[in-house]
């Protein structure tokens, strides 16, 4: 039976996404599959060597190393060392005397065969750093979906921005959303947890798990009680978070906002073109054992919005919260003059100050 070009080509690529797949998944047969290809490169490397030495030097071999590195766990990274090393060894040895550029390439080697080896073994996750950087990736993205807020029904629309402290992908500020079943309230809380950068962001993946799997399970209070005990169990060094919670009847508009420390929202009045800061006051999660949160309750009319920000939207070195306030109120003022549209993102734009984590959240009903 003759098997067609294109059977081929496919049973190939099978069988090569299947090798991905399993290193991918850290197993040990994707691990040697990997090691033996790495090998591979490294006795084809060698046997250049063997015939033509200025062909193929003793500093070829960090192909393979650099591979390997970025491939494989530590023991078989360990083995690929070994098998380097020897081979590297026989290929100078062969060649005759050890002159000095050959000497400093195999003291060059050494340097960085330790430097390579001792890298992979602070690797805590076991797994080599592409692996773990996507496994944690994976995680943020997982975590992140949570904080995408559902399609609202006709008349609502909701908005949001993030930008993070020196561009890095991972921050402080997160949002956890949840449209009830019969898509008549919509629940959501926003978070910032102390400190910026990856120090809180790894801190906020495990928050945003915990609150995620919380949201539209219990009520409002409830919630916020269940965060703060969560938060008390962390024992973080500055393990707390502002937060500020919103459950919106999509029906009726009527509203209820907790802060837990959290930056005061503003409600857009439609009639007056103004924004008012709302009165909602409370304790940031995981400081006290019970603290107690205010609740402010309202309606939103056709054309009313809420908006929901974090302090680095309003605080900086040489602006405080009042000003900072002040000054949103006004920026937002003159931006929603134009159209709500990419609202969050055209007033981070504005944003002087970028030492820390900054999150815009606007909810609006349509007029």
């Amino acid at each position: 039976m003759i098997t067609s070009p294109r059977a081929v080509g496919r049973s190939v690529m099978q069988y090569a996404n299947d090798r991905v797949v399993r290193w991918r998944s850290g197993s040990r047969e994707g691990q040697l599959t990997v090691l033996a290809i790495i090998v591979g490169i490294d006795l084809g490397f060698f046997a250049v060597s063997m015939v033509e030495y200025n062909r193929m030097p003793v500093s070829g071999f960090y192909v393979p190393l650099l591979l390997g590195m970025l491939l494989l766990r530590f023991w078989p990274l360990v083995t690929l060392v070994s098998v380097t090393v020897l081979l590297g060894t026989v290929t100078v040895v062969n060649e005759g005397a050890l002159t000095t550029a050959r000497t400093t390439s195999i003291v060059l080697m050494t340097i960085s065969i330790s430097i390579i080896v001792f890298e992979a073994s602070r690797h805590r996750s076991g797994l080599p750093g592409p692996l773990g950087e996507a496994m944690l990736v994976d995680l943020r993205d997982r975590l992140q979906s949570q904080g995408v807020v559902p399609a609202l029904p006709a008349g609502w629309r909701c908005q949001s921005a993030t930008e993070t402290a020196g561009g890095i992908n991972f921050a402080g500020d997160f949002l956890v959303a949840n449209l009830s079943s019969d898509e008549r309230h919509l629940e959501m809380v926003l978070v910032d947890v102390c400190g910026k950068g990856v120090g809180a962001g790894s801190q906020s993946l495990q928050f945003a798990g915990a609150l995620g799997g919380l949201i539209g399970s219990l009520p409002p209070l409830g919630l916020f009680a269940a965060a703060n005990d969560f938060m008390l169990r962390q024992h973080w060094d500055d393990g707390f978070a502002t937060a500020v919670h919103v459950q919106v009847d999509l029906v009726s508009g009527d509203y209820g906002i907790i802060n837990a420390g959290h930056p005061p929202a503003l409600r857009w009045m439609e009639a007056s073109g103004q924004w008012e800061v709302d009165g909602a006051r409370g304790l940031a999660l995981g400081i006290a054992r019970h603290p107690e949160f205010d609740q402010t309750t309202g309606t939103l009319a056709p054309g009313d919005a809420l908006m929901f920000y974090t302090d680095g939207v309003i605080e900086s070195r040489t602006q405080g919260v009042t000003e900072g306030i002040a000054w949103l109120q006004g920026t937002a003022t003159t931006l929603v003059a134009s159209g709500f549209d990419q609202a969050p993102r055209r007033i981070l734009a504005k944003v002087s100050n970028h030492d820390d984590d900054r999150a815009v959240l606007v909810l609006r009903r349509d007029p």
